[in-house]
């Protein structure tokens, strides 16, 4: 367990393919933050510290990020996810995720409905991204050629232009932000070897799929972020029966990182908003 060691707040819950660390704070109806693609459950650190007082929040590390084990076999992130609101015996939560997770989140609504109550997502519309804008086509390219060199750095640089997005520069992004992105994608890809199998099943047919979703869902995105995640962001809330979209201005890819109390506020909002959860009542308000 020496994986978990420097996490003095995570537990592990263990599956057939390794272990699945995890936060779990707070009591009340629960809030399920899903971390973006190389990074970790920390980039949620504010929105754990705002909402734990009212919901029980729960972080996860996604599997082969963080500090949960690398897959062996394949497998899908929303069935990890589904194992582990069945293993804590939670559900429907709210689940709210930000580009993978976000992915993850649709996935899961897709596949496990009975265990999702609503879906906020943040930079993406489902697990199937697809890219057409230069600039974002751009910057995935100069990231694979710095992975395929070795280039860390490189590679860590492209993170921190999808935070500051098309129309800012990398150094728009506030040092403590860009630094933690930095932290937490050195750690996952830190994990992982060259060449090494990518084990990840895809849910099928999503965008297709979408429209099955029954539960209301919610893209807050920022306003500055590539037009790729922008379009498939709106392309999901207009897919499915109950969906619409928020901004947080002057942020792109990671707006609850950069604006975390306008985020919060946003998400607060949506929450009140829901029906009622059943005998344990009405969520309360996160104050932020």
């Amino acid at each position: 367990m020496d994986a978990f060691a420097e996490h003095s707040e995570m537990l592990a819950f263990m599956t057939s393919d390794g272990a699945l660390a995890y936060r779990d704070t707070g009591e009340g109806q629960p809030l399920v933050l899903l971390h973006a693609g190389f990074f970790d459950h920390s980039m949620w650190d504010e929105q754990i510290r705002a909402f734990a007082p009212h919901y029980r929040v729960i972080a996860p590390d996604a599997r082969g990020h963080g500090a949960s084990s690398n897959a062996t076999r394949p497998f899908r992130p929303a069935d990890d996810l589904a194992a582990l609101l069945r293993r804590l015996d939670v559900g429907p939560a709210v689940l709210v995720g930000v580009s993978m997770g976000g992915g993850t989140a649709v996935d899961a609504a897709l596949e496990h409905p009975e265990l999702v109550r609503a879906v906020v997502v943040s930079g993406v519309g489902t697990s199937e991204p697809y890219f057409e804008d230069p600039w974002s086509l751009e910057v995935l390219g100069e990231q694979n050629r710095a992975l395929a060199a070795g280039d860390i750095e490189g590679w860590l640089n492209g993170h921190v232009r999808f935070a500051a997005g098309p129309h800012r520069s990398p150094g728009d992004v506030a040092a403590d932000v860009a630094n933690r992105l930095r932290a937490m994608a050195s750690g996952t890809i830190s994990k992982h070897t060259a060449g090494e199998p990518d084990h990840r099943v895809p849910v099928p047919q999503t965008w297709r799929r979408a429209a099955s979703i029954d539960v209301p869902v919610l893209a807050i995105n920022g306003a500055l972020d590539a037009s790729d995640h922008l379009a498939m962001a709106e392309r999901l809330v207009h897919a499915v029966p109950d969906g619409r979209a928020v901004s947080v201005e002057n942020t792109a890819h990671f707006p609850h990182m950069e604006r975390p109390a306008e985020f919060n506020a946003l998400l607060a909002d949506f929450l009140e908003t829901l029906p009622h959860p059943g005998p344990q009542g009405d969520p309360m308000r996160c104050s932020t």
